[in-house]
């Protein structure tokens, strides 16, 4: 069998243990890593966890769980996927993190891997996913590190939530249903919805706004029945830089608590040019939480009549 060893590195604006961690704690990856659509942590021990990531590669979206072994004296993790996803038969690798100065690190990523039956396409496949993500990640690692560091004010979080006296299932079938949002929901002018993996979704919408413009989003959704869909938008408007977001679906004392949460990273660069030349991140800010919240409330709204009536 043909295994493959490639090495990516980057050098970064950054302290090394700071790198480390990002790396270190997965719930930063969809932020960071613009390939990770999700990441669930299944197992945790002293020094290893076992993880499911859901991911793009070559612009298809992927799943697979790996086993991590942390080293944080050595500032280094090695990985390895417990069952990969075909084309590749195994892949594992390691984040070397090396201080250069106090405030600057290299970060090294290695890999490994082998194409099932050594098919040579499957191989040349995996050649050009590993190279464009590697590079994509180790870039976007670099930029949001850095933004991380100079502009936290960039990055921000928040939630909407509606009490809901039916079943959770009802309401999670209500957002899970995307491909019915424009017949359901006011503010979706179009719907392009494909669920070809169970599970991993893959949704286009265009949206109106409260002026009556209309942008398109194009995200990827991880479903977890009946309560929980992760998701990441990959064709953004222009105020931001990443948007990912969760609806959760808890039953408590008989009734449901839905939500949609939200992260958001602005783009500085657009501020100006689509809210004008006055504007700064504090009115960017304001903006962007006000649309997210307007559709998000809406579309807890329409889950919650849904779910009400059908009993």
């Amino acid at each position: 069998m043909t295994t493959r060893h490639v090495e990516h590195e980057i050098t970064v604006a950054v302290p090394a243990r700071t790198v480390y961690s990002l790396i270190a704690e997965v719930g930063n990856w969809p932020r960071i890593f613009p390939p990770t659509l999700h990441v669930d942590q299944l197992e945790r021990g002293p020094d290893h966890e076992r993880i499911r990531i859901w991911a793009t590669a070559n612009g298809e979206a992927k799943t697979w769980t790996s086993l991590r072994t942390l080293t944080p004296a050595e500032l280094r993790i090695t990985f390895r996927q417990e069952v990969s996803t075909p084309p590749v038969a195994a892949m594992g690798g390691t984040w070397i993190i090396e201080p250069l100065t106090s405030t600057t690190a290299r970060v090294r990523l290695l890999h490994d891997y082998r194409a099932i039956d050594d098919d040579p396409a499957s191989l040349a496949w995996i050649d050009k996913a590993v190279d464009s993500n590697s590079r994509s990640e180790l870039a976007a690692l670099r930029d949001n590190v850095e933004l991380a560091h100079s502009a936290a004010d960039l990055t921000f979080s928040f939630e909407d939530s509606v009490r809901i006296s039916g079943s959770a299932k009802d309401a999670y079938d209500f957002v899970n249903e995307a491909g019915r949002w424009a017949e359901r929901l006011p503010h979706v002018a179009s719907v392009h919805f494909a669920e070809d993996t169970p599970g991993l979704q893959t949704l286009a919408m265009e949206t109106r706004a409260k002026d009556g413009s209309t942008h398109t989003t194009k995200s990827y959704r991880v479903t977890f029945p009946h309560h929980r869909i992760a998701y990441k938008q990959v064709t953004l408007p222009p105020l931001m830089s990443l948007h990912t977001g969760c609806w959760t679906f808890t039953e408590t004392g008989g009734a449901v608590t839905a939500t949609s949460g939200h992260t958001v990273v602005l783009n500085p660069g657009n501020i100006t040019r689509v809210l004008g030349p006055a504007a700064g991140i504090a009115e960017a800010r304001t903006y962007v939480r006000s649309a997210l919240s307007t559709n998000s409330r809406a579309t807890l709204g329409y889950a919650k009549d849904y779910a009400e009536n059908r009993g």
